[in-house]
């Protein structure tokens, strides 16, 4: 059996989407190719398959069946979703917009259209409901997952939207804020344009 793998990086790692030395040396420490097959994320539900490495276009989830090839997500408050089995890996860009058009669900079926139906799936860091101040239209959109901030203001539990999404596969969770954490790049906290990085590959 070949599990996939996947990987979390944090802000000591650098930012991995623009700094090719930090991304060789993070490829490095984890045994992969530095060279990554990537999406142009748009807050969407638009899956790809990827066979080789590079720009695989607009979207906000990919998948490959072919080994050796990492598959990556880069984030900065959104959640980094990997779904896997033995002959195939997906990540998913998992924010309130991309949970709104189905992204989790739309990789999961492509998979599985393809002949790789995940059986795992990793949630990385993300924005937790502590920090995740949302107005009532968002807070509406997640009914069952309404939460309130440490302020006091509305919020949504994201990665409660992501678990349900995962409903009958084995998943692992980081549970980490990346808004309130430390050790993380937050756009909503900082309003950088640094970018944590979720990888997964086929060994």
């Amino acid at each position: 059996m070949n599990q996939g793998r996947t990987a979390f990086s944090t802000a000591e790692a650098g930012d991995l989407r623009s700094d090719a030395g930090a991304r060789a040396t993070f490829a490095a420490a984890l045994g992969i190719s530095s060279e990554w097959a990537t999406v142009r994320q748009v807050h969407g539900g638009t899956v790809v398959r990827v066979h080789r490495p590079g720009d695989a276009g607009m979207a906000d989830a990919l998948f490959t069946t072919a080994s050796g090839l990492p598959v990556v997500i880069f984030t900065a408050d959104c959640f980094a979703v990997a779904l896997y089995c033995d002959h195939g890996v997906g990540m998913a860009h998992a924010g309130w917009r991309g949970l709104s058009a189905r992204v989790i669900r739309n990789l999961r079926e492509a998979m599985t259209d393809a002949g790789a139906e995940p059986t795992h799936a990793t949630i990385g860091p993300g924005i937790g409901p502590c920090c995740f101040e949302v107005g009532e239209e968002v807070a509406s959109a997640f009914g069952g997952h309404e939460a309130v901030t440490t302020w006091g203001t509305p919020s949504v539990d994201l990665a409660g939207v992501v678990r349900d999404e995962l409903d009958g596969l084995e998943w692992w969770e980081d549970g980490r804020c990346t808004h309130c954490g430390s050790g993380f790049f937050s756009h909503r906290r900082d309003r950088t344009t640094k970018r944590m990085a979720g990888v997964a590959w086929l060994p």
